[in-house]
């Protein structure tokens, strides 16, 4: 045999294999990232990234926006809920990762991707129609905006709730400065700088989720809210109530902040974040010195940022209040301190950022200002 014939036969072979290769890639094996069907008269969203803890991304948004639009104006369609899968959590959060490499290199994805995220969140804060949210397992930041919004959202003994943007150079974003001020007294502030963690039970307590129903109630829930015929959102509240009343699960515990809720109304009722941790040193309780050392690892920049986003927010339609975080986000993007939380939290996982600048009185009230600035043409727009 020649040896044209062998390197053509060769080749031959090699090309299959390539083809072998790129047909198994796309055949149905890659699993969906995110679930869209319809059970009966009820549209089903299902989180489908178990491995990353069902971590929202690009494609995500893009796929769940017109899906709502669409089950919004169909007649066919009664009610929506949203889960996420792998029993560990709802969604932990935006795919924060990919934004920060598409952002060193230039790339629109950090534009984009808050642009088309808010977007989301405005479109299920306006829903014509219930909205039932399963937070079930770990509910961080993307997760927030998937749910908060929105009429219903079922907590679970397994729900972690946390909004730790601030540790990362970021703020509660999401309509965040929607949601956390509407909380009781300070409690929506306190958790918005110091990214405390609410589990459980304590999730409804707080004011976050609307229901709480035991885990292993979720399953039987679902079918019954898919099996209501032409529900209104009395119907779906009847059966949640229903389902709520059936879950006794830690109701004898307090709410993990009850004793501390007018410390944390007087503690962090101060002007400015320094004016906070001025209070809280001076009190010199352990709760207090707790909640000192967690602002003293977070970003200067973020704290500042996220104090006046609560407080502007407080006034603010949902809308109105997105506007603001997309100038917000875009704001970080420019700044130094969000690839530092990010490399210090998720990539090299050191825990020890270097923030710049280092401390609360190194921020300028011009440099925050500046953060909330019109981006004219870029503004977001619903």
């Amino acid at each position: 045999m020649s040896l044209t014939v062998l390197t053509s036969s060769y080749r031959l072979r090699s090309l299959y294999r390539l083809q072998r290769i790129q047909a198994h890639m796309m055949s149905s094996h890659v699993e969906a990232e995110v679930l869209l069907e319809k059970v009966g008269r009820a549209g089903l969203i299902t989180m489908n990234r178990p491995k990353v803890l069902n971590a929202l991304n690009l494609n995500m948004i893009r796929q769940i926006y017109p899906q709502l639009k669409k089950w919004e104006s169909d007649s066919e369609t009664d009610i929506v809920i949203i889960k996420g899968t792998g029993g560990k959590a709802f969604c932990a959060g935006g795919d924060i990762r990919a934004v920060t490499e598409a952002a060193k290199v230039g790339g629109s994805l950090a534009e984009d991707f808050f642009r088309e995220e808010y977007i989301l969140n405005n479109i299920i804060g306006s829903y014509r129609k219930p909205y039932i949210a399963i937070i079930d397992g770990i509910t961080m930041g993307g997760g927030v905006g998937l749910s908060v919004h929105g009429r219903f959202r079922v907590a679970t003994e397994k729900t972690l709730f946390a909004m730790p943007e601030t540790a990362i150079g970021l703020f509660p974003d999401v309509g965040g400065g929607h949601f956390l001020p509407r909380l009781q007294g300070k409690l929506g502030l306190f958790l918005a700088l110091t990214g405390f963690r609410l589990k459980g039970r304590d999730v409804q307590r707080a004011g976050v989720a609307t229901h709480f129903v035991e885990s292993k109630k979720i399953s039987e829930l679902e079918k019954q809210l898919v099996d209501l015929k032409s529900p209104s959102t009395e119907d779906v509240s009847r059966v949640l109530d229903s389902y709520q009343n059936q879950s006794g699960l830690d109701s004898e515990k307090p709410f993990v902040l009850e004793k501390h809720i007018s410390d944390i109304d007087r503690l962090f009722s101060a002007g400015s974040v320094e004016g906070i941790v001025q209070n809280l040193k001076a009190d010199g309780s352990d709760f207090a010195k707790k909640q000192a050392e967690s602002l003293s690892k977070m970003s200067p920049t973020s704290l500042k940022i996220t104090h006046k986003q609560q407080q502007a927010g407080a006034a603010l339609t949902l809308q109105d209040v997105l506007v603001m975080e997309y100038r917000l986000s875009q704001a970080c993007m420019r700044g130094c301190d969000f690839y530092e939380g990010v490399r210090a939290v998720l990539v090299d996982k050191d825990q020890s950022p270097k923030w710049n600048p280092p401390t609360l009185e190194e921020v300028s009230d011009q440099s925050v200002e500046q953060c909330f600035s019109s981006l004219g043409e870029k503004d977001l727009k619903f």
